[in-house]
């Protein structure tokens, strides 16, 4: 950090150091720095705010705790005329819990034929909302129909990063106290004052990121993602699965104007070979095979 006290500060460090009247109190006014918080005594609240972990406002234990960001998938196979509604029903049932309990984040539905759809939906939301969600997911299924292929829950430990970044957010806010009081209580040349005063801001700016950065976090934690799959459940006697053989009966006619086309290429391709070999066969029996037996002995 390229930091320089002003001159008055520098001065007063120096009359300290020399053993003056006083140097005890200048010392301890321009070196020491509030003591820091302990770690992870302030969680991240949803809105940006802090909030102590225990929730009170008496003196708590520091407790080690975890968090784990975890992600969900579910695949279904649902008839093609139910995948849709059963989407748009999982839509509505986000949109109606609020964005502070669910939140989508992306959502997409393809229509391939007339007996093959697809579609995906991938959203955010709280643990009791995904824990509800997920225990409802195969009577859903089995009303409409299908049936839930997979599921799949993954979690990462993301206390190392959430405890790192808080850590260095409150050694970022001791600093940027020592810097405002400095800039209140010191007077100094105009060139320290400015530095002082770029320093501070380049601390501001580290402040803003690490509370996003830790704010980010947090939500990962609070709210789990969660990734539906819908695919199309074949009927083996629907119209897709006789669909070949009437693409074949289809393309009857055009399939044997295509045969008939490469034969007659083939034939106009190999004519002029048949003509030249046609020749050299005739001078072969008519001119030089007689003369050659006319020369045999009788």
């Amino acid at each position: 950090m390229n930091f320089r006290y002003p001159a008055i500060v520098t001065a007063a460090l120096w009359v300290a150091a020399c053993g003056g009247p006083g140097s005890e109190s200048v010392e301890r006014a321009a070196m020491s720095a509030p003591p820091p918080a302990p770690m992870m005594e302030q969680d991240m609240a949803m809105d940006g705010s802090y909030a102590k972990a225990g929730g009170g406002t008496g003196p708590t234990e520091e407790v080690a705790q975890q968090y784990i960001a975890y992600s969900h998938s579910v695949g279904m196979r649902l008839p093609v005329k139910s995948i849709e509604p059963v989407m748009q029903g999982h839509v509505a049932a986000c949109n109606e819990a609020g964005p502070s309990v669910c939140i989508i984040t992306n959502s997409w539905f393809n229509t391939y034929s007339d007996d093959e759809a697809s579609a995906s939906l991938q959203l955010r939301a709280t643990p009791d909302w995904i824990e509800t969600f997920l225990n409802g997911v195969d009577a859903e299924a089995e009303q409409a129909n299908g049936e839930v292929t997979n599921r799949q829950t993954t979690a990462e430990d993301l206390t190392v990063s959430i405890i790192d970044t808080d850590a260095r957010l409150n050694a970022q806010q001791t600093l940027q106290k020592r810097l405002e009081e400095l800039l209140a209580n010191r007077d100094g040349e105009l060139g320290d004052l400015l530095a002082t005063e770029r320093e501070l801001a380049r601390v501001n700016g580290e402040i803003d990121s690490l509370k996003s950065s830790l704010k980010t976090l947090m939500l990962r934690v609070q709210m789990s993602q969660l990734s539906i799959n819908y695919e199309t459940k074949r009927n083996p006697v629907s119209q897709g699965a006789l669909s070949p053989i009437g693409s074949a009966f289809g393309d009857f006619f055009y399939n044997l104007s295509s045969a008939l086309a490469a034969v007659i290429t083939a034939f106009a391709v190999g004519l002029p070979w048949l003509i030249l070999i046609g020749a050299f066969l005739w001078i072969w029996l008519k001119l030089i095979w007689p003369r050659i037996r006319r020369k045999k002995p009788s």
